[in-house]
C-alpha cells in the first residue's frame, strides 16, 4: 500500500479545518493505493536513489 497527502475540493478542506480548529490539533488527509513495489536491479536502484537526493524527496519504484 503507497500513501500520499490527498488533493482536496475545496468543500472537503473547509471540513478539515472547521474539525482542526474544534480539537486544537492539525489533520493530515492521505489517500493510499493498493501497489507493490518494483523490484530494481542495483544500476536502476542507483539511478532512483540518485534522484531522490537530488530532489530531496522519498521516491518509489512500483509495479505497473
Amino acid at each position: 500500500m503507497l500513501c500520499s497527502l490527498s488533493q482536496l475540493k475545496e468543500n472537503d478542506l473547509a471540513q478539515i479545518r472547521t474539525l482542526e480548529k474544534e480539537i486544537g490539533q492539525p489533520i493530515l488527509a492521505f489517500s493510499c493505493r493498493e501497489t507493490s513495489p518494483a523490484s530494481l536491479d542495483a544500476d536502476r536502484l542507483e539511478k532512483v536513489q540518485a534522484l531522490e537526493k537530488q530532489l530531496g524527496v522519498a521516491l518509489v519504484a512500483v509495479n505497473a
